[in-house]
């Protein structure tokens, strides 16, 4: 009897293998056809394409075709990661634009607080969150002032619950992403207080998973988009020495895969908007104790001491990396990287007030992820000629994913600069130096010279 052939390695793929090879052999063919192009080919490759997004972004913020109808809820949104985009990339909305947008977010503002995602809507955290950062990022007294703060504050109120937690809307879901849209927009219009932020560290330590990572709400897995507003919720409180930031450093390090992306959960496929989550969390942690130092603080003080034994496990990057800082970043063939976690089993943080003092805080270990393979990721398989970016290889452009990706390109860019305020180091961009975006405020995600506009007109 003839024994039955053995089955092929294809037929014993799982669907998530399967599609993860699927992406890998698409942006491997990417790089392959990168690295065989002359130099001014490739160094045309790595452009930022800024012509074609102004135009793709500017033509979204003024009319938007028939099949955004579903997302009717989420105009707000819309306007946000336009606007933010516009902003990332140093071009200004017309006076008339700008004016229109202002009014009709002024007209999406609940008379009892909150703004929902359309005039007459229900307020919502999630929608509150985009208006306002909006609203920053217009600038401007007629802008800022367009925001109602105490009916805000009352809203805020109103959505905190008993465990520390906030509902997405009255009688919504309790999440993390929750806390983070709740505690970012009070601090960016000066009104977090004790009674915001009580027990909020409690429900946001209840998410850390045991991976690492921290999860939408208690029980469930970890993820790049609740990680960082978990992360970032607890720095804008004070608490961020309560996480295990050892294990969330593990988590988040190993999410950068063989692509040079991020994948959003353990297991799942690379995309472009996780360029910001995660980047975003490693570009925050980098700033926390035992791993940066505050401004003015000595080299050789004592808290310093202890990090050296972390440096080379957290921020191991590729032996490529001193080639790239001599020469235009290229293409590495596999991407692949060693990381660790660091051994240190507790980290003293001591952040003060942290929007004032956050952003003085520098990093000395360089960048915990590969930054300059994440920048080629974006650029060549994300980034589209004719404007916009996308997930990955094989889907469309969104204003989601460009507004991420963007974001993603600005950490980058910025992640190894000792000051806020500094321009990067020519090598620090891949691509040509024109590609340097605007920097942003690390736990807003919002252009930083608007920010800072914000912060003094609220300080009144």
């Amino acid at each position: 009897m003839e024994a039955s052939p053995s089955p092929s390695p294809s037929s014993m793929m799982t669907v998530t293998e399967r599609d993860q090879w699927m992406v890998e052999r698409e942006v491997g063919r990417i790089y392959l056809l990168f690295a065989e192009l002359p130099p001014a080919a490739q160094s045309f490759s790595l452009e930022i394409q800024r012509d074609s997004h102004i135009e793709y972004l500017t033509n979204g913020l003024r009319r938007l075709p028939p099949s955004f109808v579903s997302l009717d809820a989420s105009r707000p949104w819309l306007c946000y990661w336009i606007i933010h985009s516009l902003a990332l990339l140093g071009e200004p909305l017309d006076a008339e634009l700008e004016d229109n947008v202002i009014d009709f977010l002024s007209r999406c503002q609940d008379p009892s607080g909150g703004y929902g995602g359309g005039p007459g809507q229900l307020p919502h955290l999630a929608t509150t969150y985009a208006v306002v950062n909006s609203l920053i990022t217009l600038g401007g007294s007629r802008s800022l002032s367009s925001i109602n703060r105490d009916k805000v504050y009352n809203f805020l109120r109103q959505m905190k619950q008993p465990s520390g937690g906030f509902r997405m809307h009255d009688g919504g879901e309790i999440d993390v992403r929750a806390c983070y849209t709740a505690i970012s927009v009070a601090s960016n219009l000066n009104i977090l207080d004790d009674e915001l932020a009580e027990n909020v560290g409690d429900f946001i330590l209840s998410c850390q998973t045991y991976e690492g990572g921290i999860a939408g709400e208690p029980g469930s897995e970890a993820h790049g988009g609740y990680t960082f507003c978990g992360l970032a919720t607890m720095i804008l409180i004070n608490e961020a020495d309560r996480l295990d930031l050892s294990r969330l450093i593990d988590w988040v390090v190993f999410r950068q895969g063989v692509e040079c992306g991020f994948q959003g959960r353990a297991n799942k496929l690379v995309d472009g908007c996780y360029s910001f989550w995660q980047g975003g969390t490693c570009a925050l942690l980098q700033k926390l104790l035992p791993f940066g130092v505050s401004e003015g603080q000595g080299e050789g003080d004592e808290s310093t001491d202890s990090i050296d034994s972390s440096l080379s496990a957290a921020s191991n990057l590729s032996e490529q990396e001193n080639d790239l800082k001599s020469a235009s970043p290229q293409v590495d063939e596999t991407c692949q990287f060693k990381h660790g976690g660091p051994q240190s089993a507790s980290c003293s943080v001591n952040l003060g007030n942290a929007n004032d003092n956050f952003l003085e805080r520098r990093s000395v270990v360089g960048s915990l992820f590969n930054d300059l393979t994440l920048q080629q990721y974006i650029l060549l398989c994300s980034q589209l000629p004719e404007g916009g970016f996308r997930d990955k290889p094989g889907k469309s452009r969104d204003f989601y994913h460009t507004c991420y990706c963007l974001s993603g390109l600005a950490v980058c860019q910025y992640s190894r600069s000792k000051h806020a305020n500094s321009p990067p180091l020519p090598w620090a961009v891949v691509g040509p130096y024109f590609n340097l975006l605007e920097p942003i405020h690390p736990l807003h995600n919002v252009e930083l010279s608007k920010y800072q506009e914000a912060n003094e007109f609220f300080a009144r």
